[in-house]
């Protein structure tokens, strides 16, 4: 028996061992997890909803590992002996034939003045179950916030606490918010929507120090370009009031152990395309991995490598991933059909599409969605690009074309047409031969949404983080799965983004009612 021991139990780590358990029909593993937090797994991507107080803590918790593993929560690896092959923890070791890295990252904290040492009170990181109840705790006697990062996470934790009832400023040191994803024009039409909500936007901004008073956080200074309308220099400094301070400016992967076991290291622990390391026993994947195409940070990236080596390890694709089935809209299908006509017999190769770089922002009052080629990049000679900017709605889209395909797209301010720009770029559904038939659908009357689960058909996705169909869900409820937890062990439905959990507890709801339904019909 193979000795697999596997060094983090979070969202990457314990999706693994599901993967391999899936697979290893055979029993081949010896399956050992080492967890250094003192909790099951938990969905770290709904952090920021649980400062929103949109989602509870105990909604956090994902499925536990198959009862195959032996996992040992709240153990910290201290060190990895290569040439015996063996994991020293604490107070004990653990002996492997493969080794899996699945460490995850650690918050940045910015290296300035006031933070040198321990966080003073009131400031806090937001990367683990802890922190978001550290700050949640901090909310009931703070009214004013500063959120330093205006990334994804920077931009959902600043509507959080705003919808908290906070008066929120968001320090960034880039030209716009989520600069990362969003081109200049798109990053304004964005933090147009935030001052509606009340957001004072720093951009350009340096974060110069911390001040307290008393032990606990009086002030931030900075120096930036201030908030659109203030009377100000473009490079003014201020000193921010705040009882409260979010620090959200990125993380750094955990690969120290890594590091000091020789293994080499750049941002993350260097692996190949197999995601091995130089070491044959040694591989890394989520976070902490730095792969030849670069890490994402998301999530889907993380998955995919656990799926990945799951199927190396054990040579088999018992439980293959699903397939997206969400359908395009009428004006995607019609000019998919040309474009295909004129693609037939093309010598050129059709661009990669990972399909894993969505990023969705999970923020109430800004709707943003960002894949593949978005941000200020500037184009390849053979991409396509299109806009339509709407400033006036609080409205920017931008898509980009290349071979028949859609590489990227870029959408604030419309959710519809963002999920249906979500269902062609991850399927690959080739494009309209004039692209700008992208655009009709939140122009042209649609269909009427189907009223209730009934009129749903089995084939439409319900979660699509996992590419669940509402026939999944189906089948897992007639197999005895009665809640959302008993659903997302059975699917994963729900355990990524968690925005298809209150579908799942409607379709929940509509299958209870019809099985009781039928049962009176057969008794009466």
């Amino acid at each position: 028996m193979t000795r697999l021991v596997v060094i983090g139990n979070g969202m990457v780590g314990s999706r693994f061992v599901e993967e391999i358990v899936a697979r290893d029909v055979d029993g081949r593993f010896d399956i050992t997890v080492l967890g250094a937090e003192p909790y099951r797994p938990y969905n770290r991507v709904l952090l920021s909803e649980v400062v929103a107080g949109k989602v509870d803590m105990l909604g956090l918790e994902l499925p536990q590992a198959d009862e195959r593993a032996s996992v040992h929560l709240g153990t910290e690896v201290v060190a990895i002996d290569r040439a015996q092959r063996v994991v020293q923890t604490e107070s004990s070791s653990t002996p492997y034939d493969l080794l899996v890295l699945a460490t995850g990252a650690a918050a940045r904290i910015p290296e300035v003045p006031g933070l040198d040492g321990d966080l003073p009170a009131g400031v806090h990181p937001l990367r683990t179950l802890d922190d978001a109840r550290e700050i949640v705790a901090a909310t009931a006697n703070a009214s004013r916030a500063v959120v330093v990062g205006g990334g994804v996470l920077g931009v959902e934790v600043t509507c959080g606490l705003v919808g908290r009832g906070l008066e929120v400023t968001l320090v960034h040191g880039g030209a716009g918010v989520m600069d990362r994803q969003l081109a200049p024009g798109a990053g304004l039409v964005a933090e147009a929507s935030l001052a509606r909500l009340g957001v004072r936007c720093w951009t350009r901004a340096r974060t110069l120090g911390i001040s307290t008073r008393n032990g606990r956080v009086a002030s931030v200074a900075v120096q930036g370009c201030p908030p659109a309308g203030t009377a100000s220099d473009t490079a003014a400094a201020a000193d921010l009031e705040a009882d409260l301070v979010v620090l959200a400016i990125g993380t750094a992967p955990a690969c120290s152990v890594a590091a000091a076991a020789g293994l080499a290291t750049g941002r993350g622990i260097r692996v190949g395309a197999d995601l091995g390391t130089a070491d044959p026993a040694i591989y890394a994947i989520g976070d902490c991995a730095e792969p030849p195409e670069g890490a994402s940070g998301l999530i889907a990236q993380g998955w995919a490598q656990a799926r990945q080596l799951a199927t190396q390890l054990t040579g088999s694709e018992s439980d293959p991933a699903r397939q997206v089935r969400t359908r395009p809209s009428v004006a995607v299908r019609l000019g998919s059909v040309i474009a295909a006509r004129e693609m037939r017999g093309a010598a050129s190769a059709v661009p990669a599409v990972s399909g894993t770089d969505v990023v969705k922002l999970k923020a109430h009052g800004l709707d943003v969605v960002a894949m593949g080629v978005c941000g200020g990049s500037p184009p390849a000679p053979d991409h396509r690009v299109l806009r339509l900017d709407d400033a006036a709605s609080g409205r920017h889209v931008e898509v980009v074309v290349a071979q028949g395909q859609l590489v990227g797209a870029t959408c604030v301010g419309s959710p519809d047409l963002a999920a249906d720009l979500v269902a062609t770029y991850t399927r690959r559904t080739p494009v309209p031969g004039d692209p700008s038939m992208l655009f009709l659908r939140p122009v042209v009357p649609s269909p009427a949404v189907a009223a209730g689960p009934e009129q749903m058909p089995a084939r439409a996705t319900v979660c699509t983080c996992n590419s669940v169909s509402k026939g999944d869900i189906a089948d897992s409820f007639h197999a005895g799965a009665r809640s959302v937890a008993e659903v997302a062990r059975a699917t994963r439905a729900t355990t990524g983004c968690g925005s298809c959990t209150a579908r799942v507890c409607g379709l929940l709801d509509w299958l209870g009612a019809n099985e009781k339904e039928n049962a009176d019909v057969t008794v009466g």
